[in-house]
C-alpha cells in the first residue's frame, strides 16, 4: 500500500503504527463519555489491538490508516483512516480498465483527543484526506457513516458538506456492542470543489 504523509498548517497525518500505541492510548484518556458512540481504545493494551486490525486491514489493500499529530506540539491526538477502498470491475475496452487507484471509499474511524475538539484538527485532516481522495486518486465518491445516535459526529460531518443518504438498520456493531444503525453521508465528485472551497474558508477563519 502508498506510505502517505498528509501536512496541514496545524496538524498533520502520519502513517499509523504500533509505536503509537501508548501515544494514542494517552489520547483517549480521561472522558470516556466522549466516546460514547465511537470505538475508541482505552489503554495500551487495547490501542495496540486496535492498530494491529487497521494494519492488517492496512496489509490486505483495504485501508490506508493514520495518527493526527499536532505541529506545535508533536502530540498524537487522535487517528483517523480510509478504508473500504473500493476498486469496481471496469470492462476491458474501457478507458477506466486496469485502474490502479480506487474509485470509491470511505473515511471513518476518526477520533480526537478531549484537548482536540472544537479546533481546527478535524476539518484540516478531512480537506487533506478528501483532497487526496478526490484529486489524485480520483475517487467518485467518498462515504462517511456514523452512529444513528451520535449526533455531535452527525453535525460535524454535515459541517463538511457530506450529505445524508439514509439509515442503513443494524449495519454494523456499535461501541456499547449491539448492532447499530448507522447514518449514510456521502461526497461525490461533483459536489467537491464547492465542498473544497467551503473547508478552506473554514480554516481560514481559523488561522486569524
Amino acid at each position: 500500500m502508498e506510505h502517505i504523509v498528509f501536512q496541514g498548517k496545524q496538524i498533520h497525518l502520519d502513517p499509523l503504527e504500533l509505536k503509537h500505541a501508548a501515544a494514542l492510548a494517552e489520547a483517549s484518556a480521561g472522558d470516556p463519555e466522549l466516546y460514547r458512540w465511537s470505538p475508541v481504545p482505552q489503554g495500551e493494551e487495547e490501542a495496540r489491538a486496535y492498530i494491529e486490525t487497521a494494519l492488517a486491514w492496512r496489509d490486505a489493500g483495504t485501508a490506508l490508516p493514520f495518527v493526527i499529530v499536532n505541529n506545535s506540539t508533536g502530540a498524537v491526538i487522535g487517528t483517523t483512516r480510509f478504508f473500504n477502498l473500493e476498486r469496481w470491475p471496469w470492462p476491458a475496452g474501457h478507458a477506466l480498465h486496469g485502474r490502479e487507484t480506487p474509485d470509491a471509499c470511505e473515511i471513518g474511524y476518526t477520533w480526537l483527543a478531549h484537548s482536540a475538539i472544537r479546533t481546527p484538527a478535524n476539518t484540516e485532516s478531512k480537506l487533506l484526506m478528501l483532497t487526496y481522495a478526490f484529486e489524485t486518486w480520483r475517487v467518485f465518491r467518498v462515504c462517511l457513516h456514523t452512529d444513528v445516535r451520535n449526533q455531535r459526529s452527525r453535525a460535524a460531518i454535515e459541517r463538511i458538506g457530506g450529505k445524508m443518504e439514509g439509515i442503513l438498520r443494524a449495519h454494523r456493531m456499535a461501541a456499547d456492542f449491539i448492532a447499530r444503525d448507522s447514518v449514510r453521508y456521502s461526497i461525490v465528485a461533483t459536489e467537491w470543489p464547492a465542498v473544497r472551497d467551503k473547508l478552506e474558508q473554514r480554516l481560514q477563519k481559523s488561522y486569524r
